[in-house]
């Protein structure tokens, strides 16, 4: 049986050696520059180079009010600053430019006795110079297309920019000297993350989404806002397919077919407005309640009777479309600024409430949440079964909004 040695093409080496060296984590490439920079090799090889900073690149320390992280597990920060976004590296290693007297080096290593060390090193060097270039375009090229997403953090505020086509716009508008195509992209951003200015920390690779699942985004969204509107009597029934696709188009610009969200929504696992119909039965739940009343002394002591039952907290939130009035079908929807935080039972509402208005009640959380005053309740008297009536409600809930209220830190 023979063996044939075949021998790998110097170029396809060479790209081989590029796609791992662009896939190395954070913290390894940060090692790689910190060693190759502290050897022999590098020492004996600086008369031909000279170590310098990418070209508009800014590091953290350049800041007086960065936030030090010796070891950071982003890349950088985006920040705002006089109106338009900047960028900045956490480490010198991803901002870091060695620029060659390319005859001199070329007369380097045409020596015969060229050390092997040096050899690597240039190499070394040279993935280095490549990756930082990619990385540094990329980025400027991020900061002019998600502008919006970046200043805001709002998952709706994100385009659609797939990696193919950052890709073909780095290779048409940037003077880059390695090939930016859509497979080095991806190597590159999928172990990268960066900070926005609202020091979220986010992936790179989220930052190019596709249409659909900028769309999943959209449909996803729409459909949680139905549940609130629908808890606080705005909305009668659950939005059909041909609805939520009038209400892209009209408030988001976004033009799908009714089967197309149809479509999302399988992929969601999201039910149809007929199954979520049946779902929606938290209002049942709820029938034989008192009206929505200020969570104060002075209702306590007017309103809320010394004795057993169930009740409904709800706090002073933002609205789920940012404060802004929507326009849904049929009707003009007001802001929504409330929304259920705590359902409880006591055999003493005055007194149970009272402890959650003065803070006494061991629910850090939901204090911090009526503490500014705007907390409104309502309540339904039960005589007898007032603990299984409060998990009954409390399942309910659960079940139609597919999470409990944030302050209820266990269930009943």
């Amino acid at each position: 049986m023979q063996h044939h040695n075949k021998k790998i093409d110097a170029e396809l080496l060479g790209k081989i050696a590029l796609a791992r060296f662009l896939e190395l984590p954070l913290r390894a490439f940060d090692r790689q520059v910190n060693q190759t920079e502290s050897s022999t090799a590098f020492t004996a090889l600086r008369p031909w180079m000279t170590v310098d900073r990418l070209a508009g690149a800014l590091v953290a320390h350049d800041a007086d009010d960065i936030l030090k992280t010796p070891e950071s597990s982003t890349l950088g920060e985006v920040r705002e600053e006089g109106g338009s976004l900047t960028f900045l590296y956490h480490s010198p290693s991803c901002a870091r430019e060695y620029r060659f007297d390319e005859e001199g080096v070329k007369r380097r290593m045409s020596h015969p006795n060229f050390p092997a060390e040096q050899a690597g090193a240039l190499h070394r060097l040279r993935l280095i110079n490549t990756r930082n270039r990619l990385t540094h375009a990329l980025i400027q090229a991020v900061l002019a297309s998600q502008t919006a997403y970046l200043r805001s953090g709002q998952p709706l505020a994100l385009l659609p920019l797939t990696q193919a086509v950052i890709a073909a716009q780095l290779r048409a508008g940037s003077n880059l000297s390695v090939v930016a195509d859509p497979g080095r992209v991806s190597r590159l951003v999928r172990g990268l993350s960066i900070m926005l200015p609202n020091r979220k920390v986010v992936r790179l690779n989220t930052l190019f989404p596709k249409p659909r699942q900028v769309h999943c985004q959209f449909v996803d969204h729409v459909i949680k806002v139905e549940k609130t509107y629908i808890a606080e009597g705005i909305l009668r029934e659950p939005l059909t397919d041909k609805a939520i696709a009038e209400i892209l188009k009209r408030e988001y610009g976004l033009r799908l077919l009714r089967r197309t969200v149809a479509n999302i929504r399988h992929d969601l696992a999201i039910p149809d407005c007929r199954s979520r119909s049946q779902r929606m039965n938290y209002l049942l739940a709820t029938e034989g309640f008192s009206a929505l009343v200020p969570l104060t002394p002075q209702t306590l002591r007017a309103v809320v009777p010394a004795d057993p039952g169930v009740y409904e907290i709800r706090a002073s939130l933002a609205s789920p479309f940012g404060g802004e009035k929507q326009d849904w079908p049929g009707e003009r929807v007001p802001t929504v600024s409330h929304c259920v935080v705590y359902i409880g039972s006591a055999g003493d509402l005055r007194k149970r409430l009272g402890d959650h208005l003065r803070g006494s009640s061991d629910n850090a959380v939901l204090y911090r949440y009526i503490a500014d005053g705007a907390a409104r309740v309502r309540f339904r008297l039960i005589s007898d079964g007032w603990r299984l009536a409060e998990r009954e409600l409390y399942r309910v809930f659960c079940e139609t909004f597919g999470a409990p209220p944030p302050c209820n830190r266990m269930s009943p």
